[in-house]
């Protein structure tokens, strides 16, 4: 399939979707929005396809965020919580693929780029990466997601800090918070998306499933509720070809080939 602002290429195992605005640094239009979301149904589709990397088109921006002239015309704040709404099930949806997704992270990711990045599993990011929640530089704020998702991984104090601020955060400081899991050179950052998605295209894709479920749910509930749940996704692995051929594998001393099954 085709797109006006986003393309899709199919690798072996996996899949590189990139935003393709170039002129306007992929920032994020309505258009772009549901492109997005009908490469993601083609995506979820696909068995084939089992591992995910996104990434912005061109040297300078990963997603520089919202469409901002687009934004102005907006002309009621029923439609603008209308939109939030619909970026955030987006990017909760992204949040809870069943296959694994990878932001790498070239560029400026700032707003709903930003937003976008925290939605992803794994984030490697360009020595040139620089992420940040501006919105309040426009007298709004952060609407699909950009809050919450960071307070959850950076804490609160420094959430608030670089939402009330605007400040922007540099890739190795983005690394140090666990924001980025890997920072690397600009050349260098699609090969290693790529090198990583590969490894994990060779995983088993059920079990990786419900490791995402099991932590994404979790961490979100008391430790007790967390094992129970843990332990309940446990017992539905084991009930999969994948487990079998991957303890066989281990005891004859083999690579496994995982079948998602």
């Amino acid at each position: 399939m085709e797109w006006e602002n986003i393309q899709l290429k199919r690798e072996k195992g996996w899949a590189l979707l990139t935003i393709h605005r170039p002129k306007v640094l992929n920032a994020l239009n309505r258009e772009t929005l549901e492109e997005l979301e009908q490469a993601l149904n083609h995506v979820e589709s696909s068995d084939d396809i089992r591992v995910l990397v996104v990434t912005g088109a061109g040297e300078k921006a990963f997603v520089a965020g919202a469409d901002i002239k687009e934004l102005r015309q907006i002309p009621s704040s029923g439609e603008a919580e209308r939109l939030a709404a619909r970026g955030q099930a987006l990017f909760t949806r992204i949040e809870e693929f069943p296959i694994p997704v990878i932001m790498a992270v070239n560029g400026f990711a700032l707003g709903g780029g930003f937003e976008l990045a925290l939605s992803g599993d794994i984030l490697l990011a360009s020595e040139k990466a620089r992420f940040g929640l501006p919105e309040v530089n426009l007298g709004v704020l952060p609407g699909y997601g950009g809050t919450q998702r960071l307070a959850r991984l950076v804490g609160k104090p420094t959430a608030k800090y670089y939402a009330l601020t605007g400040d922007m955060i540099s890739a190795e400081e983005a690394l140090r918070l666990g924001i980025a899991q890997k920072v690397t050179t600009p050349d260098q950052l699609l090969t290693d998306a790529s090198r990583l998605a590969e490894k994990l295209a060779q995983k088993a894709p059920v079990a990786m499933r419900y490791i995402k479920q099991a932590i994404n749910q979790g961490t979100d509930a008391d430790l007790k509720t967390a094992l129970r749940l843990e332990a309940s996704y446990f017992g539905v692995v084991f009930n999969t070809e994948d487990r079998l051929e991957g303890m066989d594998a281990f005891l004859e001393k083999r690579e496994a080939s995982f079948r998602g099954k």
